[in-house]
């Protein structure tokens, strides 16, 4: 699963106790694994090795420079979905040409940036986009890649917000509509739309779904073919899911075992845009234990870290595995899961200072006893955690930290009162 484990009583990222990092950087802190990223990039790689995908990792998911180099590193492209996500991309040393760009409101000035950059494809999302790419492009008399993002109308069984798959979503095109797409703008002189676009939502925790999605879409490729488009790209998107709990998600094998099959032998270059797959086991919240009190029948644990800092237990009601960093060894967990209780444990909600109800971490959690100064970590934030982030209440960032075996460094300093007012300075 990851790189977090205890050890005598106490976590350790890799080689290095969560609380000597906590001591150095203090809280609340984002503490990432190299090697749990490495980990996943390369079972993915490897999984699907037989067709030679080009993998690119989502930086929506967790978009740290470092962090976007160190998987740069490992082989991975990236997909990105806006002009600072590019920015990003390119500041890592990123080849363009393994650069995939999604996104349903491209600006003129963001899709000039990104064929700038010679980026490998434009997932297109709308007749109006792809309209207004041909209008750039052939004003500037420059070629670019397009694939066309489809939408399946398959049901990926996860959450409404995250669901991206069906047939009325702002994303993409419906599947009847894909052709008359292609008969309309598919012969264009500097815009080759070669490429057909599949993601149907995050996280997807079966396989059907994309068993389901992929055949919609080779159906919809052979008759583009039969009308004469060259269609020499098929990205499938992302979405694989992670171990928010035990093992919930499939593994990076059972994925490809399901989808290798329907691909063999169909002369397409495959694109992956893999984001907490990746990224999610590998990144841990640290935070601290400001006050435990007593309200009514419920006792909260109020801590330093906030929906500011993580959003998805606030927007999804996602469930992320809470846990003291320090727990004594008779209390150390064997798995993640909701009901994990211990002889002495209490039902507690984690919860954080911003000025909301709904600022709360992990509810109805049985945890060991806390006191002030206690070090809480929160479980599976390395995708959507980070960069979801927000100064509400006027609250700085927190810092990151990538560990590498016993050692770590400061990825993402923590922020100060005075960085809050700098784009407001005059």
């Amino acid at each position: 699963m990851d790189h977090f484990v205890y050890r005598d009583g106490e976590l350790y990222c890799e080689e290095m106790p969560i609380g000597q990092v906590a001591a150095k950087v203090g809280t609340p802190t984002y503490v990432y694994s190299a090697t749990t990223l490495k980990d996943h990039y390369d079972r993915i790689a490897s999984a699907f090795g037989e067709l030679n995908p080009l993998i690119c990792f989502a930086i929506k998911s967790c978009q740290n420079i470092h962090i976007v180099r160190h998987l740069r590193g490992q082989g991975a492209g990236m997909d990105v979905v806006s002009g600072g996500e590019l920015y990003r991309a390119m500041k890592a040393g990123v080849d363009p040409s393994k650069i995939v760009y999604a996104g349903v409101g491209k600006t003129d000035a963001e899709i000039n940036e990104a064929i700038d950059a010679k980026i490998g494809w434009f997932n297109v999302e709308s007749e109006a986009e792809l309209a207004n790419l041909i209008a750039l492009a052939g004003r500037r008399r420059v070629s670019v890649r397009a694939a066309l993002r489809v939408n399946p109308d398959v049901d990926p069984k996860t959450h409404r917000h995250t669901t991206t798959g069906k047939r009325e979503t702002k994303f993409g095109v419906d599947l009847e509509r894909a052709r008359r797409v292609f008969d309309q703008f598919g012969r264009d002189e500097y815009v080759k739309l070669c490429g057909i676009h599949l993601h149907i939502g995050s996280p997807v925790n079966t396989v059907e779904p994309y068993v389901e999605s992929i055949q919609k879409g080779l159906d919809l490729i052979r008759t583009l073919r039969a009308d004469g488009f060259t269609i020499d790209t098929l990205n499938i998107g992302g979405g694989f899911g992670a171990h928010y709990e035990a093992t919930e998600a499939p593994s990076a094998s059972m994925y490809a075992k399901a989808i290798i099959p329907l691909l063999r032998d169909q002369d397409l270059r495959l694109v992956l845009e893999p984001g907490r797959s990746i990224s999610g086991n590998a990144g841990i919240l640290v935070a601290r234990v400001l006050y435990i009190k007593q309200g009514g029948d419920k006792q909260f644990v109020i801590v330093d870290g906030s929906m500011a800092d993580l959003m998805r237990p606030t927007l999804y009601d996602a469930y992320h595995f809470a846990w003291p960093v320090r727990p004594g060894a008779e209390f150390v967990p064997d798995q993640r899961r909701r009901d994990l209780t211990f002889p002495g444990t209490q039902e507690v909600d984690i919860v954080g200072p911003i000025c909301e109800t709904g600022d709360c971490l992990a509810k109805g959690r049985s945890l060991p006893p806390m006191a002030r100064g206690d070090l809480i970590a929160i479980f599976t934030a390395g995708a959507y955690g980070f960069v979801m982030a927000s100064h509400y209440n006027s609250r700085p960032n927190a810092a990151e930290v990538l560990v590498e075996g016993d050692a770590f460094r400061t990825i993402r300093r923590r922020e100060t009162y005075a960085d809050l007012t700098v784009a407001e300075d005059s």
